[in-house]
C-alpha cells in the first residue's frame, strides 16, 4: 500500500494492525507536499509542528485502544475557517499577516475526531467564486492538468487529494464550493444537509447557504467523516434528524457487503429497490438551472447518462425531469450572495486592495435595502418549496456536476466582474440550487475522457456527476447511490502524474 494514496479507512485499518502509524504517514505527506505543492497550489500555509504533535498523540491513543475512525488521519483545513495560532488569510491581501486567535467549530470538530491538521488549503478571496485564484498565495490547479483550475472555492482541498497530499480535506460550500473542486479534481464532494455540521460557537448560519464538510477519495471516507463531525451545538438554528439507518451511522449504511450483488454483472441487482417499499426514483436532468440555456460538453452529459444506466442496473427507476426553476427565479439567490460579500469585515481603507470580483459583489450588496433583503430571503424559501413540489415525484436528481471539463483560469477569471460571474454560472449550472433548498448533494468522480486542449495537447480529464436529494436530510440515500456507482465503476484515487 502506498501511504499517500491510501484512503482514510485503509489508513485507520493499517494503524490498528500496526502496519504503519500516523507519524510515518504525516512525514510522507509532508515530503509529497514539498515535491508537488508548487505545481498544484493546494496549501497556502503548513502547520508541521502542530501536525507532528497530533500524529504522536494519535499513535499513543491508538496503542491504548482508541478506535475513533479518523484518529491519526491527516486532514487540512480550508483557509476560510480559523485555527488558533495558524495563519488565516482567506485568499485576501488585506489579511496577509493575520494569525487566528480562535478555532472555528468545524475545525474543532475535526480535531476532536483525532485528525492531523497538515495546514491550511488554498481558497479564493473570501471564497466568493468557483475558481481558486487568490489575491495572495498559490493558485490551485487540478492535478489532472496543471494548466486548468482546480475549481473553487475549496480548490486547494480538491488539489491536495488528487495529488496525494492528504487522504481527506475540509471544505465548505455556499454555492458549490465542495462539489465544483471535487468534479475538477476527480474526487468525492459531499455537501451535507443544512445544519448537519454546526458552525458554532463563533460563526452564524445567516440565510443557511453555507455548509461545511469534507472532500474525500472514497464514499466510505465521506460517510466516516460525516459520522465523525456531524452534530449540533446549543443555539444552532437548524436541527436535522439523525442518520436514517438501522445502526445510526452513515458509514454502516454504505458498508460494501450491502452491495455485493452489484459486483455480479450477470443479473440485475435489487439493492436500490427498498426505498419506502419501492425503487429509488432518480430524475435525469439535462437542462441548466441558473441560466436560460447552455451547450454542455458531450462528455459531461455522457457522464450522467452512464450514471443513470449503472443505477438503473442496480434497481433504481430513471425518469427524465425538466428544470424545476427558471433562470429568472434563480436570481432571487443573488441579493443574499451580494449582501454576504458586503457584510465581510473589511476596513474602509482596505477596500481598494480587494479583488475586482469581491468589490463588485460588495458594491452590489451595499445597495440592497433591508426590505429587499427580507424579500429575497422569503423568495429563496418559497423557491425551495417550489423546487421540492415540482420534483416531488422523484427522490434524487441526477445531472452533470459541471457543464464541461475543468476550465482554464482565464476562461473564468475575467476582467469584467459581471462577465466573470456569468461565466461561473455557465461553468456550474446546478450546484447552487442545493444551497438554496438546503438538501444534501454529492459530486461523484464517475467519468473521465480525453480532451484536446487549446495548445493541441490531448489529456484525460474528469467529469463528475451530481446527485442532489429532493428532500432535506437524505444523506443516507445519496451515499448509498454513490457507493453503488463506486462499486460498479471504480475510479482512480490520484491523477495520473501523481500516482
Amino acid at each position: 500500500m502506498e501511504l499517500y494514496s491510501a484512503s482514510a479507512a485503509e489508513l485507520a485499518t493499517a494503524y490498528r494492525k500496526g502496519i504503519t502509524d500516523p507519524i510515518e504517514v504525516t512525514r510522507e505527506l509532508y515530503a509529497r507536499i514539498a515535491a508537488h505543492n508548487v505545481d498544484v497550489g493546494a496549501f497556502i500555509s503548513l502547520a508541521q509542528p502542530r501536525a507532528d504533535a497530533s500524529a504522536a498523540a494519535a499513535r499513543e491513543a491508538i496503542a491504548a485502544g482508541d478506535r475513533r475512525p479518523l484518529l491519526g488521519i491527516a486532514c487540512p483545513i480550508k483557509d476560510l475557517r480559523e485555527v488558533a495560532g495558524e495563519p488565516f488569510i482567506a485568499g485576501s491581501r488585506i489579511l496577509a499577516d493575520n494569525v487566528a486567535t480562535r478555532t472555528d467549530g468545524p475545525a474543532a470538530q475535526l480535531a476532536a475526531a483525532g485528525t492531523v491538521m497538515l495546514g491550511k488549503t488554498t481558497t479564493p478571496e473570501f471564497g466568493m467564486v468557483g475558481y481558486t485564484e487568490p489575491a495572495i498565495g498559490p493558485k490551485a490547479r487540478t492535478p489532472w492538468d496543471v494548466h486548468r483550475t482546480a475549481g473553487g472555492s475549496s480548490g486547494g482541498a480538491g488539489a491536495a487529494l488528487a495529488a496525494g497530499l492528504a487522504p481527506l480535506a475540509h471544505g465548505n460550500d455556499a454555492g458549490g464550493s465542495i462539489r465544483i473542486p471535487a468534479a475538477c479534481c476527480n474526487v468525492v464532494g459531499l455537501k451535507p444537509a443544512r445544519g448537519r455540521i454546526s458552525v458554532g460557537p463563533y460563526l452564524q448560519d445567516g440565510p443557511g447557504l453555507v455548509t461545511d464538510g469534507v472532500l474525500t477519495r472514497t464514499i466510505t471516507d465521506a460517510a466516516l467523516a460525516l459520522d465523525a463531525i456531524s452534530g449540533q451545538l446549543p443555539g444552532d438554528p437548524y436541527l436535522p434528524p439523525a442518520p436514517a439507518s438501522s445502526e445510526g451511522s452513515w458509514a454502516a449504511d454504505v458498508d460494501a457487503t450491502s452491495f455485493a450483488a452489484l459486483l455480479q454483472a450477470s443479473e440485475r441487482a435489487d439493492q436500490l429497490t427498498s426505498y419506502h417499499g419501492r425503487p429509488v426514483r432518480i430524475g435525469l436532468l439535462s437542462e441548466p438551472l441558473n441560466v436560460a440555456e447552455l451547450e454542455f460538453h458531450p462528455e459531461a452529459l455522457a457522464a450522467s447518462y452512464r450514471a443513470a444506466r449503472l443505477l438503473e442496473a442496480a434497481g433504481a427507476e430513471i425518469i427524465d425531469v425538466p428544470r424545476a426553476i427558471s433562470a429568472k427565479e434563480w436570481l432571487s439567490f443573488m441579493p443574499l450572495w451580494q449582501t454576504g460579500a458586503a457584510s465581510l469585515p473589511v476596513p474602509p481603507a482596505a477596500e481598494g486592495e480587494l479583488m475586482a470580483i469581491t468589490r463588485w459583489l460588495r458594491d452590489a450588496g451595499t445597495q440592497v435595502s433591508a426590505l429587499t433583503y427580507v424579500q429575497a430571503a422569503n423568495a429563496v424559501q418559497q423557491l425551495a418549496r417550489d423546487i421540492a413540489t415540482r420534483w416531488a415525484h422523484v427522490d434524487v436528481v441526477l445531472s452533470p456536476t459541471l457543464s464541461g471539463p475543468p476550465r482554464y483560469p482565464d476562461e473564468l477569471q475575467l476582467e469584467d466582474p459581471a462577465a466573470d460571474f456569468e461565466a461561473q454560472k455557465v461553468f456550474s449550472p446546478y450546484t447552487s440550487v442545493w444551497n438554496i433548498t438546503g438538501a444534501p448533494a454529492i459530486s461523484v468522480p464517475l467519468h473521465r475522457a480525453v480532451v484536446t486542449g487549446r495548445d493541441g495537447r490531448e489529456v484525460e480529464l474528469p467529469f463528475g456527476v451530481h446527485l442532489g436529494a429532493v428532500t432535506t436530510c437524505s444523506e443516507a440515500l445519496l451515499l448509498r447511490l454513490a457507493r453503488a456507482l463506486e462499486l460498479a465503476a471504480p475510479w482512480p484515487h490520484l491523477a495520473p502524474n501523481y500516482r
